[in-house]
C-alpha cells in the first residue's frame, strides 16, 4: 500500500509541476491590493490535529499518510471548479453549536464554487506574507497552489474547497508562513502536524524564494491526507463519521484542537474557538468583510 501511495503521489507531482500547466489563466493574475489591507487568516493559538493509531479505522496503516475520505456521502472524487452558487457574499455571520443546518450552518448547496472561492481569496493570498516579513507570493506560486489544491482533492476526496478555506484560514495561502509550535511543530500552508512541507523551515533557518511545486504540493498533501505524526483534513472527516455537511466543521474543530468538547459545540472547548464558524464563512464568501465572531475574546 505504501508503495502504491508512493506512486501515486509521485504521479500527481509530475501533474502538477508538468506541462502544460492546469490552473487558469487568472489564477496567477495578481488584484490590485488595497492600502491598509489586513484581512483575518492565520491560525493564532496552533493547531492539536488527532493522532490516530488504530489501523483500520482511519489509516490503512499506523504511519500511513494516503489518508482518504472513506464515506461516499461526504467524499468528492471528481473536480468539478464551478461547483457551487458562483460567489456568495462577503459577510461574516457567526455560528454557534454542532455544525448541523439543524443549527443553522450551511449545507455544502450554500458553498461558493471553487473557481470564485480562488479568484476571490487572491487578495489575500498575494500579500498574506508580508504579515511576517517574508516576500509576497508570486504568480507561479499562487498557481501552484491551486494545482496541489486540484491534485490532492482528486487524490484524497476532500472537497477542494475545504482544503482552500483551510489553507487560507491558517496562513492566508502565504508559501513561506513560519512555523508556529505550541507543543505541536505546525509548518506549511497548512499548519499541519509535524509535516515535511514548509518553505520556511524552523529546523534549518532556510526561507526558499521561489518556493518550489512539489513543496507546495506537500504542503497540501501533509494537510489534508496527513503525516506521520497527526491526521489531515482526510482523517478529520472520517473521525467526524455523521455522513453529513456537518462532517466538514467538526473536521475543522478536531483539525484545529484534536478534539470536540463533550457538548458538541463546536465554539466550546480549547484552541480557536471561532476555528469552524470561520471555515464555514470562508466557504459561503466571506473573504475581507469585518470578522464578525466573538467567541475569542
Amino acid at each position: 500500500m505504501r508503495s502504491f501511495l508512493f506512486l501515486a503521489l509521485s504521479s500527481l507531482a509530475t501533474f502538477v509541476i508538468g506541462e502544460p500547466i492546469p490552473y487558469p489563466p487568472q489564477a496567477t493574475s495578481k488584484p490590485a491590493i488595497p492600502a491598509n489591507f489586513h484581512p483575518t487568516f492565520g491560525n493564532k493559538k496552533g493547531n492539536f490535529q488527532p493522532t490516530t493509531t488504530k489501523v483500520g479505522k482511519y489509516r490503512f496503516t499506523e504511519r500511513d499518510t494516503g489518508g482518504q475520505v472513506q464515506n461516499p456521502a461526504v467524499a468528492v472524487w471528481s473536480i468539478n471548479d464551478e461547483d457551487g452558487i458562483g460567489a456568495g457574499t462577503d459577510v461574516y455571520n457567526m455560528y454557534t453549536g454542532d455544525g448541523s443546518a439543524g443549527a443553522g450552518w450551511p449545507v455544502r448547496s450554500q458553498w461558493v464554487s471553487f473557481t470564485e472561492m480562488f479568484n476571490a481569496n487572491k487578495v489575500i493570498m498575494f500579500s498574506s506574507c508580508s504579515t511576517w516579513n517574508v516576500d509576497n507570493d508570486s504568480g507561479p506560486e499562487v498557481g501552484a497552489i491551486w494545482n496541489a489544491i486540484e491534485a490532492v482533492a482528486a487524490e484524497t476526496g476532500v472537497d477542494h474547497r475545504f482544503i482552500l478555506a483551510t489553507i487560507i484560514q491558517e496562513s492566508g495561502g502565504c508559501v513561506r508562513v513560519p512555523t508556529t509550535n505550541y507543543g505541536v511543530r505546525n509548518p506549511g500552508l497548512m499548519q499541519d502536524h509535524n509535516g515535511s512541507g514548509t518553505c520556511n523551515s524552523d529546523l534549518t533557518g532556510e526561507i526558499d524564494d521561489p518556493c518550489p511545486d512539489a513543496t507546495i504540493l506537500q504542503m497540501v498533501t501533509d494537510g489534508t491526507g496527513g503525516t506521520p505524526d497527526g491526521d489531515g483534513l482526510a482523517q478529520c472527516i472520517n473521525e467526524s463519521g455523521l455522513g453529513d455537511d456537518a462532517d466538514f466543521y467538526r473536521a475543522a474543530r478536531l483539525y484545529n484542537s484534536g478534539s470536540i468538547d463533550d457538548s458538541g459545540d463546536l465554539g466550546a472547548g480549547i484552541a480557536t474557538h471561532c476555528y469552524s464558524s470561520d471555515i464555514a464563512n470562508r466557504l459561503t464568501g466571506w473573504v475581507t468583510a469585518p470578522h464578525g465572531c466573538s467567541l475569542d475574546g
